[in-house]
């Protein structure tokens, strides 16, 4: 038996994102599925995904949490692998995914995108597990804002929530309870989206959200 790690990376433009690649060698050379490989023997886990992550895709994850343990004995044709997965925020404007060692490519994909592909191994159930987690964790922590620069339109973040949710939401309810936390501020710059006014921008003030939540505070959205 073998371990290994794959991850679930989200990213965020317009639609919620996900991270793939295309193995460059056989067996199932041409395939697409998440980044991952085999742990070495020499390395943890957590050291293994974003060495994995690095190799495959060049990219680094400040935000990596382990999601589950993958063991079904048909999960591999080729041999017993177990995989402990993980799944990672990035915000996309600053990366740039380039495939590598044994990675053709790597590329991102809209969730709707990803239901057409056929994923290799069980990566379709690792993905809908990690979507699952992260639309129960969107709902009382602030990690969606790890998907957006740094400065964002109110629109944007209303977005994004319907994009993981997978779902609409009452935009006047979300906007009141948002902006009741006190953890959006201002920028003073305005952006236009169209048509009518420009709108402003914000910036999400994690300092404070980590002094509340030393408090107890739970970002309770709905």
């Amino acid at each position: 038996m073998k371990l290994a790690v794959d991850a679930v990376v989200f990213g965020y433009s317009k639609d919620l994102n996900i991270l793939l690649v295309e193995r460059k060698y056989e067996p199932f050379q041409g395939g697409v599925c998440l980044p991952g490989g085999f742990v070495l023997d020499n390395e943890s886990l957590d050291d293994a995904v974003q060495r994995e992550l690095r190799e495959e895709t060049g990219l680094k994850l400040n935000y990596l949490e382990q999601l589950y343990t993958f063991g079904s004995p048909e999960r591999d044709s080729r041999e017993r692998i177990v995989s402990v997965a993980y799944y990672g925020l990035v915000d996309r404007t600053k990366v740039k995914p380039m495939g590598g060692t044994d990675a053709e490519v790597a590329y991102w994909k809209t969730i709707e995108e990803v239901k057409s592909l056929n994923l290799l191994f069980d990566h379709q159930d690792i993905l809908n597990k990690a979507l699952e987690r992260l639309r129960a964790k969107l709902t009382y922590a602030p990690i969606g804002f790890d998907l957006l620069p740094k400065e964002f339109l109110f629109s944007e973040l209303e977005h994004l929530y319907v994009s993981i949710l997978g779902r609409p939401i009452d935009r006047r309810n979300f906007r009141k309870k948002i902006m009741s936390f006190d953890l959006l501020e201002e920028t003073g710059k305005k952006v236009s989206e169209g048509k009518g006014r420009p709108a402003m921008t914000y910036t999400f003030n994690k300092k404070r959200y980590k002094e509340l939540e030393r408090n107890g505070f739970v970002l309770q959205i709905f």
